[in-house]
């Protein structure tokens, strides 16, 4: 026989059996637009706007204004066209060629030799094509592959006015002839933030976003182009909790291109563990072969293997799966390879029971996840793509950010939708670290089409992604998609006579996904909709498998739903009673400024200042309601967070414009952090009250540009004051005043929350001072200390301060409201291991307060020894109480990470804390230019 050559240095044959598959992605591609006025060079995997970037025929899409100046570019069409693929000329006659399209974003036409390979309309989907008859036709002519993309700008419009598009969807989504170019995007099975969102750039772009390949065989060879493995605990149901006592079953299915020996086919595992040794060797049973897809399974003993936890949990202990098809005498037909860990996860949405209504808990249904037949507090936030251009993504950048979760004290990332579905990877980054992620179908916040060609699309692109991902044991959930049943409740509902997009939803994200999901995995839960109010019944024989609650409740005390809520209200976003009753929080977020560094990096410099017209351009929040033209919208949202620090915080006005664009940023993410610690205060506490809270997952981790966003952590994975805030507040055992005003009773009330395995006993000692440092008397308290047992995944009500009035109790005690603070600790130990956490409650806000120069005082380190990449700095506060302490590293010349950030110091303290490099190009220079501030800062001009 004679093969194809190597079209490339990458080509590589499988030993068992000698497939050919050969990579054709990388350099020598050329890209040209539909009047070939623009032929550039270009690569593959990519996107038009990165190879137009590289040729300089545009300037970075990101800086200054050119999101908006490159409009042009996603309204053409765009080619790309591959060298010459000299080896693919020569074939066997008895051989098969297929080409392996990893990922096309989004309306792809591809031929090869001229001749039409076919067509793709998913950016979600892996695309196969049978090309040999097309390559024995190309004769002596060198095969070229290009694949044509056209204008999803153009194309969702025009989809939006054919017969099968849904009038009443076109008006819900405002997508009409006269509208945005990007309100259409429903039509397209493309990432929806590619059109604009509140935190992303409209920028569309288009191309070969994944890995193409080709793959060579001869009869009774295959190509496995997709796997699901699927582990679970016999008997296991998705959405129930399984019995813990029961074996674990691997589940094993392998879809293939190519053709099995007409013999019995063999599957057997092989599992190892992470030094490499030998676990077990077990053949499976039960083998059935369908339409390009085998399966077998076989059953393992608990004792075989170690579960897997989640960060803070427990170890991530992870196997090597090899699944290997045998044919005749147990000759290798080919294997596979899979990471895989040991567990159980099932969010449980059962009804509550009458032991735990006795106990104070709410009627009504659970929202918790529970981990290997635990249930646990779910600590973490909402991750977005993390580049506004998937191809260069890249392993550092996305483990740094994995790092940060990890270090966080985080065990869960929301991935939201409508992004696009995590590469491998990255569920592999989640799975070393012990980050569940929650995961969503592609769909948010509009109503959908469904017309059979897109049900028969959304259903390839489900079915595929459930399988390719399953084997992670980071994956968490399968949700529908993006406040679907939120919108569907709050503008399309109706309980006796459902509408038309009432009904495309149930048939979506009721009927159509969950079959997928079901269909493939029993290890999974899913829902239809990250905001969800829960089923009234299972039935897997149906053809809604869910029926759902929507709003039918067993009586007005009844709690069913998760939260999704956000204040930018600056009068009452610290109000404790304005925060949502719910049983898990989904979302909820303030926004604030990137660092000047990261503006930096994507704005001019005569463009830093607040709000330049470049700020204005990057910020897409806007006030629901409000009006005006796109610049009276942005200032409008830039107002939310101007308005938060007046109210709030010291206003800065330094006499330095750079100075003080640098001191707005710093002091917008100050305001953005106190908010977010008294939410997810707030929700965690709740895991001890009758909502019996079990999740906070804030709005949101990570940004893909320089704007002012919800984010923790800047486009530059620099962090912002919000990370270190999230980081302390979700210490495993926490200390919290909170102010309640409501029925007048104004109280001041001291808790402990634990969201710990087993119970604990803590110490709690408060003091009442001034800025000063000063011990002070309010009422008659000026400090205390209190012994409080707190159960498991529980909080505990420590003290109430009996202060009816707060401000008249401070009068009375001669003491100034505006110069009074609360310092609280707690101390608690729990299998050996010691956990404190300190707070404080100001009964004035910071921008009235009487704040004193506390004098900060910064040791720098010299150089750490050998290879060390941690440096300590000591900072401490000699003469007041510092507010907000934030250790900044002037410099983009080198990256990395505080172990704390943004914290309070009482008089006379001081706080070692250490900053790990990731990356540093100035050759250790950047400490000479550490600086510590504090919130009294901004009143120095």
């Amino acid at each position: 026989m004679r093969w194809f050559k190597a079209v490339s240095a990458l080509a590589v044959a499988a030993s068992a059996d000698a497939q050919l598959v050969t990579k054709l992605s990388g350099s020598g591609w050329t890209l040209r637009n539909e009047n070939g006025s623009i032929s550039v060079p270009a690569s593959v995997p990519s996107q038009q706007y990165l190879d137009l970037y590289k040729a300089h025929v545009i300037g970075d899409p990101l800086y200054g204004l050119n999101n908006t100046d490159q409009a042009w570019v996603p309204i053409q069409n765009w080619t790309y066209t591959s060298h010459s693929l000299t080896g693919l000329q020569v074939t066997n006659l008895l051989s098969s060629t297929y080409l392996v399209f990893q990922g096309l974003d989004t309306f792809a036409h591809i031929t090869l030799c001229n001749e039409t390979v076919g067509n793709t309309n998913n950016m979600f989907r892996q695309y196969i094509f049978d090309v040999s008859s097309i390559l024995r036709s190309c004769g002596h002519t060198t095969p070229q592959l290009s694949i044509n993309f056209g204008s999803a700008v153009n194309i969702t419009h025009r989809l939006s006015g054919e017969p099968d598009a849904d009038p009443d969807a076109n008006f819900a989504d405002s997508c009409n002839p006269n509208s945005s170019e990007f309100s259409c995007k429903p039509y397209a099975r493309k990432q929806q933030n590619d059109f604009g969102w509140d935190w992303s750039p409209a920028l569309v772009p288009a191309g070969p976003w994944r890995d193409i390949y080709a793959v060579q065989m001869i009869p009774g060879q295959v190509h496995v182009d997709n796997a699901l493995v699927d582990i679970y605990r016999k008997g296991q149901q998705n959405n129930l909790s399984p019995d813990q006592n029961q074996p674990w079953v691997f589940n094993a299915s392998l879809d293939f291109v190519g053709s099995l020996p007409r013999v019995s086919v063999g599957m057997s595992l092989s599992l190892t563990d992470s030094n490499g040794r030998h676990v077990l060797t077990q053949s499976l049973g039960g083998i059935s072969k369908n339409n390009g897809t085998i399966t077998g399974s076989t059953s393992i003993s608990s004792s075989s293997v170690k579960l897997w936890w989640p960060n803070g949990m427990g170890a991530q202990t992870l196997y090597t799966a090899k699944i290997t098809l045998t044919g005749l005498l147990g000759i290798p037909i080919t294997s596979i390879t899979r990471t895989v860990g040991f567990r159980t996860i099932v969010l449980n949405m059962s009804p509550v029971s009458s032991s735990e209504l006795a106990q104070g808990v709410a009627p009504g249904a659970h929202w918790q996840f529970e981990v290997n037949g635990q249930p646990f507090y779910a600590k973490g936030a909402n991750f977005i793509p993390p580049d506004a251009f998937w191809p260069r993504v890249n392993s550092t950048q996305v483990g740094q950010l994995f790092d940060l979760a990890q270090a966080s004290h985080m065990n869960m990332f929301r991935v939201w939708s409508s992004g696009a579905y995590l590469p491998d990877w990255m569920y592999d980054m989640a799975d070393e670290k012990g980050i569940l992620l929650w995961s969503e179908f592609q769909f948010s916040d509009a109503e959908y089409p469904n017309a059979t060609s897109y049900l028969n699309n959304y259903e390839a692109e489900a079915y595929y992604n459930t399988r390719r991902i399953n084997h992670h044991p980071s994956l968490a959930l399968w949700a529908g998609g993006n406040e679907l049943e939120a919108i569907i409740l709050f503008y399309f509902f109706s309980a006796d006579a459902p509408g038309t997009l009432q009904k495309k939803y149930e048939q979506i994200f009721l009927e159509v996904l969950p079959k997928c999901v079901y269909a493939n995995t029993k290890s999974i839960s899913y829902i239809p909709s990250s905001t969800y109010h829960g089923w009234l019944k299972l039935d897997f024989d149906s053809i809604m498998p869910q029926v759902p609650r929507y709003l039918n409740t067993t009586g007005p005390d009844a709690i069913y739903a998760n939260t999704d809520a956000y204040n930018y209200d600056a009068n009452s976003m610290f109000d404790i009673t304005s925060y949502p009753i719910g049983r898990f929080a989904a979302e909820f977020g303030f926004i604030s400024m990137p660092s000047s560094l990261t503006w930096s990096t994507a704005a001019p410099p005569d463009q830093m200042y607040y709000p330049s017209q470049t700020v204005i351009n990057h910020n897409r929040h806007t006030p629901f309601g409000a009006s005006g033209d796109q610049d009276q919208l942005s200032l409008a949202g830039i107002q939310d967070m101007t308005a938060a620090v007046q109210k709030h915080l010291p206003v800065p006005a330094k006499k330095d414009a750079g100075a003080n664009f640098t001191a707005w940023c710093w002091t917008t993410q100050v305001v953005h952090a106190d908010d977010m610690v008294h939410q997810i205060a707030f929700y965690r506490r709740g895991s001890g009250m009758k909502e019996k809270q079990m999740g906070s997952l804030y709005w949101m981790f990570n940004d893909l540009w320089a704007a002012p966003t919800w984010s923790a952590v800047e486009s530059t994975n620099r962090q912002k004051v919000l990370y270190y805030a999230a980081r302390d507040i979700f210490s495993p055992v926490i200390v919290n005043a909170y102010y309640n005003t409501s029925g007048g009773t104004s109280d001041l009330q001291v808790w402990v929350t634990s969201d710990l395995f087993t119970s604990i006993s803590a110490t709690v000692s408060y003091s009442w001072v001034n800025y000063a440092g000063e011990a002070i008397t309010v009422g008659t308290q000026s400090s205390g200390s209190s012994s409080v047992d707190v159960g498991a995944i529980h909080s505990t009500h420590v003290t109430d301060l009996h202060v009816p009035d707060l401000n008249s109790a401070l009068s009375g005690s001669s003491v100034d409201a505006k110069d009074a603070l609360l310092q609280l600790s707690v101390s608690a130990k729990s299998g050996g291991t010691t956990y404190t956490h300190s707070a404080v409650f100001h009964p004035a806000t910071l921008a009235e307060a009487k704040l004193r120069d506390p004098g900060l005082a910064l040791t720098k380190p010299k150089a750490p020894t050998g290879n060390s990449s941690k440096y300590t700095f000591t900072v401490s506060a000699p003469d007041a109480v510092a507010a907000w302490v934030w250790l900044d590293v002037a410099t983009t010349a080198v990256t990395g990470y505080w172990s704390d950030n943004g914290f309070w110091l009482k008089k006379g303290e001081s706080r070692s804390v250490v900053f790990t490099v990731w990356e540093d190009w100035s050759k250790g220079k950047w400490v000479a230019g550490v600086t510590a501030i504090s919130i009294w800062d901004n009143t120095v001009p």
